[in-house]
């Protein structure tokens, strides 16, 4: 259960947002501040907006749905592209006079677009997002990151093959690099000072342990099943396909890895990616309340 002490501090009309590495019990969270203090839950988790991974993405289940109320959550079919902006405009009806946001998710850069803004970017042209898939199904990030200023390097995450391509589609689409545009960012939707703002923090072990109890709930969930469901229509280049667990499964049913190796690499592959989040949180969520994940 939820620490009463924390609860208490929430009222019942500021919005919340809770953020954190994956598996750090934030929907959870979430679904017990709705269900206690009332609250439609939405999602800021790039990859929980794909509909053909509910098991793999770890979205709510279709119980858990039933338990609050839900937005945002599968709503994009795999085969599509889905940017910060798309989310943008996605939230903002939501964040309309009514029911409280509980905004949930480990994508940092889609709290940092709500509470900081967003900048301007005009749409990349199809051409463009075909040659930066292009460069990426040939490993060709590091092309990419010479094409980039100094600024921008410094400014992104340069091992997440996402935020790379976005950044240099933004300098061939429009001949500006993704910072000059993000330095005319209009006002956010939701400042930070107008929310809760909770950040859960865990142990390096106390999380490892839990993602690895996790993949093998997700095993026995039916992950197995539901990569089967997606094998056919299977493309790496598409963003759905970054789902943590997917190309390792997808990996086992074209017979490269047993389940066992298959289960080991996304397991790994988890722990790695929830390091990258911590770091990230570390710095760019410095006005948040931390929360102990383990004390929940």
């Amino acid at each position: 259960m939820v620490n009463k002490s924390l609860l208490s501090t929430l009222g019942e009309t500021r919005p919340v947002l809770i953020a954190g590495a994956t598996a750090s019990g934030k929907s959870a969270l979430a679904l017990q501040i709705a269900e206690q203090l009332g609250g439609v839950i939405v999602n800021a988790d790039a990859l929980q907006v794909y509909s053909g991974w509910r098991i793999l993405t770890a979205r709510p289940s279709a119980k858990e749905e039933s338990r609050a109320p839900h937005a945002l959550y599968g709503h994009v079919a795999n085969h599509e592209s889905y940017s910060v902006g798309d989310w943008l405009r996605d939230i903002g009806p939501i964040l309309s006079p009514g029911k409280r946001p509980i905004i949930v998710g480990g994508t940092g850069l889609y709290f940092r677009a709500l509470t900081e803004g967003l900048a301007d970017i005009p749409p990349i042209p199809a051409n463009i997002r075909a040659q930066s898939a292009g460069l990426l199904s040939q490993g060709g990030l590091q092309p990419m990151l010479e094409d980039l200023d100094d600024e921008t390097r410094a400014q992104i995450d340069v091992q997440n093959p996402m935020r790379v391509a976005r950044a240099w589609e933004v300098l061939q689409a429009t001949g500006q690099s993704i910072r000059s545009w993000q330095a005319r960012t209009p006002p956010p939707l939701l400042p930070l000072e107008a929310c809760h703002a909770l950040h859960l923090t865990s142990p390096v072990d106390w999380l490892n342990d839990r993602l690895k109890r996790r993949f093998d709930i997700m095993i026995a969930e039916g992950a197995l099943e539901e990569a089967r469901r997606n094998f056919e229509l299977w493309d790496s280049k598409w963003q759905s396909s970054q789902s943590i667990g997917a190309p390792e499964l997808i990996a086992h049913l074209q017979g490269q890895f047993t389940l066992d190796e298959a289960k080991s690499r996304a397991v790994t592959a988890s722990s790695q990616f929830a390091k990258r989040q911590r770091t990230w949180f570390r710095k760019r969520m410095v006005a948040w309340q931390t929360v102990a994940a383990e004390q929940l």
